[in-house]
């Protein structure tokens, strides 16, 4: 088995899924029963930095709420990166390593749940937030020791960027969100 930051060496596209990693677990509803999703501030931060520094961001997940899409895109992250309502993961994964030129190891995808698996196989580097489910944590590479929704997302992209000497680049410094 490889050394785990030999392989965050070879990060160049981060995907993350979005109900149970970019925000929490649980969620509440407003009376006309939408759902309200709360995101953690310095994930945010870490996204843009990222972005600035030239990594690729992408988001896929099987939900859809509008408010997703506005904070993602208000991050940086580029619309056509960006998949909400997806049933199938992995064809959207392919778009994504189609149009970067990607090899499945310059990938790093962080999923929390059952519609997470079979894309995380397909990944170079595989990582969940810390309460992912049993069989998601069975098939990640690295266990994040952050929940989703509270920073796990910081926590790997940060991780990939101290491993290649860009993280605390002076010339990156972004406001947060």
């Amino acid at each position: 088995m490889k050394f785990f930051k030999d392989e965050l060496k070879k990060i160049r596209a981060f995907v993350f899924d979005v109900d149970g990693v970019l925000s929490h677990q649980s969620q509440n509803l407003t009376p006309d029963g939408e759902l309200i999703r709360t995101s953690c501030t310095k994930d945010g931060y870490a996204i843009m930095y990222a972005i600035r520094k030239g990594y690729i961001i992408a988001v896929i997940s099987g939900g859809g709420a509008p408010g997703v899409r506005e904070r993602l895109e208000k991050l940086g992250v580029r619309p056509e990166d960006i998949y909400l309502k997806v049933a199938n993961k992995t064809e959207a994964l392919a778009e994504i390593e189609q149009r970067y030129s990607l090899d499945k190891e310059a990938i790093m995808y962080m999923g929390d749940d059952i519609p997470d698996y079979k894309v995380m196989t397909q990944v170079g580097l595989p990582v969940c937030p810390l309460d992912a489910c049993e069989e998601i944590k069975s098939v990640a590479r690295y266990i994040s020791d952050i929940t989703g929704g509270d920073g796990c997302v910081r926590d790997v992209i940060s991780q990939v960027l101290k491993a290649k000497g860009d993280w605390m680049d002076t010339n990156c410094y972004v406001k947060s969100m």
